[in-house]
């Protein structure tokens, strides 16, 4: 019998499968069938304060009037925020896996407000999407970090649920980051967050969108720091996301220690049945090499457990190129 059971931030999820924040789970009923086609847990779409914010600039436009501009503010911020909520809540209804709820602010003393009013719709958690991109030439980068540890610990302070830092790999060092938000109470990681990509448009001359969903290709970053954060910070659980697009990346991301693995290019590519389809390759892979359980083979190629680290730590080709004619 296989155990597909694991450990996330404190919650039991029935399988590591968790479908990642994005357009998707923006709806109840369709976060219904995400459990019907198999997955562990789900993460609502994010509430983005800068998105409310561009949305009352809009209505702004057309008045001057500063008491007219807080009315419009204050509205718009109230109706977006109460239907975040409201999908919290009809979502908890109809779902009976664990809903964890997003929220993406730029201004520190937005998230305590926001996250306090998370919990109370019912989420089993919530996963802070942190993302500030700094261009002053004068700024110092540990107060990025700062910056991190400070939302968390006021967040903390607010909430009795388990609390998740989204992260980019745009540090110099990760481990020490993770290190860090643990030590603040962070009860889970993810890595990564998969950042807007500009293009030019070279007959237009403008900046456009450029490739929304992840490839293979981003896998690699994922792997290996998922297997330095596993093997240098134990004790705080890790959810691999960017790159994942078949069941073998899940189990890759598993070896090398993740509790579990977001989903969100593959659906919006394959589907929600592809959930199934990677829980049925996991089990038949478990069955071959004779895994009774995850937690068996979680963490096991992770940078702790292997006698070579540097095949984590390498960061150049030459030896690669150098076997080669």
């Amino acid at each position: 019998m296989i155990n597909s059971e694991t450990t996330y931030a404190g919650l039991t999820l029935r399988n590591p499968l968790i479908v990642g924040s994005s357009g998707l789970t923006n709806n109840a009923l369709r976060n219904k069938d995400f459990e019907k086609a198999g997955a562990g847990a789900i993460v609502l779409k994010s509430l983005f304060e800068e998105q409310i914010d561009m949305q009352s600039d809009v209505l702004m436009h057309a008045s001057d009037a500063p008491e007219v501009a807080d009315y419009i503010r204050g509205y718009v911020k109230a109706n977006q925020v109460e239907q975040y909520y409201t999908l919290i809540r009809e979502t908890k209804k109809c779902c009976s896996i664990p809903v964890i709820a997003s929220i993406n602010c730029y201004k520190p003393d937005t998230w305590v407000d926001f996250a306090r009013q998370v919990e109370t719709a019912g989420a089993d958690a919530l996963e802070l999407n942190v993302f500030y991109l700094y261009t002053d030439l004068d700024f110092c980068p540990g107060e990025v970090i700062d910056l991190y540890t400070t939302i968390l610990r006021k967040v903390k302070e607010q909430v009795s649920i388990p609390v998740i830092l989204k992260i980019g790999k745009s540090f110099s060092n990760i481990p020490a980051l993770v290190n860090r938000l643990k030590s603040n109470g962070a009860d889970g990681i993810v890595l990564f967050n998969r950042y807007y990509q500009p293009d030019i448009d070279i007959n237009k001359m403008q900046i456009v969108s450029g490739k929304v969903f992840s490839s293979h290709s981003d896998l690699s970053d994922t792997l290996r720091w998922t297997a330095f954060v596993s093997g240098k910070v134990p004790g705080i659980s890790i959810a691999s996301s960017t790159g994942v697009h078949d069941w073998e990346d899940v189990i890759k991301c598993l070896l090398a220690g993740a509790s579990a693995v977001q989903l969100c290019s593959a659906i919006y590519t394959h589907g929600a049945e592809i959930i199934q389809q990677m829980l049925t390759c996991i089990e038949e892979w478990m069955h071959q090499t004779k895994y009774r359980s995850v937690s068996e083979f979680i963490g096991k190629l992770n940078f702790a457990n292997v006698e070579n680290h540097l095949l984590y730590e390498r960061s150049q080709f030459m030896k690669y190129f150098s076997d080669r004619d």
